[in-house]
């Protein structure tokens, strides 16, 4: 099973009118609310500091921006850019959730944020303090009666639990590379994890000694996400396309968004860190490569 590439790709450019994104748009979360696609995308200008820009659709496949940031960098602890959201509507609370990457001179700090509106937000904390960590993702409900979320302190996927986001423990391993294969050096999540009957069914992204990255599919435990049902040793994607070979960061597709909308599931994903690209599948072709690869 292969991920299909939208024919309009890339999707989303630079847009060279706002210095702020005059540079690269990538990485973005999307969320499907109230019949449209809401995207926040990392965005860069020629000083390489990274903000959140926020755009709307009714496809899924035509986004109309605002001209200025949502989200910028507040605190020295992110001087150096706001990074890579991922955005996790939680229903039953009305509030959105956007785990971002904090960059500084002192390096990364994995965050949170909350909004009501996806225009304002408002900081909750971070997930760890002392560890180059990133990666990380909400999923869209409680489990056990705690919050959990997956991240990425090298190389491998685990995940974390908190009572209110704002303090998080009980760090558990999930996945971790497979030397030798195409996710054997560094994995880590994609978008929010896609509940079904059979399970957690996730996309994540690896690269291998060569440092070229792929997706690939896995099934986790409803009850217990830590529990790895499933995991195929086939890849879903990898780059073809010229602007997936070079750019910033060459070889590289990395998504951070895959909300399931009407059976279809849509892969947002970065571009060699130059521009925003889809791609998609059926949600039930998806789960049963999951499960049986």
């Amino acid at each position: 099973m292969k991920l299909q590439r939208h024919p309009g790709n890339p999707i989303l450019r630079p847009n060279p009118l706002n210095e702020w994104e005059a540079l690269n748009v990538f990485n973005c979360g999307v969320v499907h609310h109230r019949g449209l696609f809401h995207m926040l995308y990392r965005a860069q200008g020629v000083d390489y500091v990274s903000q959140i820009g926020y755009a709307v659709s009714a496809d899924g496949v035509r986004f109309n921006r605002l001209h200025q940031p949502v989200f910028s960098p507040a605190y020295e602890w992110e001087s150096r850019g706001v990074e890579d959201p991922r955005i996790t509507l939680l229903a039953d609370e009305g509030r959105f959730v956007m785990a971002y990457t904090a960059y500084s001179h002192s390096g990364i700090r994995p965050m949170f944020a909350e909004s009501s509106n996806l225009i304002t937000w408002e900081r909750i904390g971070p997930l760890v303090t002392d560890q180059k960590n990133k990666d990380h993702v909400l999923f869209p409900r409680k489990i056990g009666g705690r919050y959990v979320t997956f991240h990425r302190p090298p190389p491998s996927m685990w995940l974390a639990y908190s009572d209110d986001l704002r303090t998080w423990g009980a760090f558990q391993l999930v996945m971790e590379p497979r030397p030798g294969l195409w996710d054997g050096t560094t994995i880590g999540a994609a978008g929010v994890p896609i509940e079904t009957e059979h399970g957690w069914l996730i996309i994540y992204h690896a690269y291998d000694e060569k440092h070229v990255y792929r997706f690939g599919a896995a099934l986790l435990d409803l009850e217990d996400p830590s529990k790895v049902i499933s995991r195929p040793e086939g890849f879903i994607m990898e780059p073809v396309e010229p602007w997936e070979h070079k750019g910033d960061v060459p070889e590289a597709i990395f998504s951070t968004a895959n909300p399931a909308v009407d059976g279809t599931v849509y892969v947002y994903y970065g571009g060699a860190d130059r521009v925003i690209g889809l791609a998609t599948c059926g949600l039930d072709e998806l789960l049963e490569f999951a499960r049986f690869g």
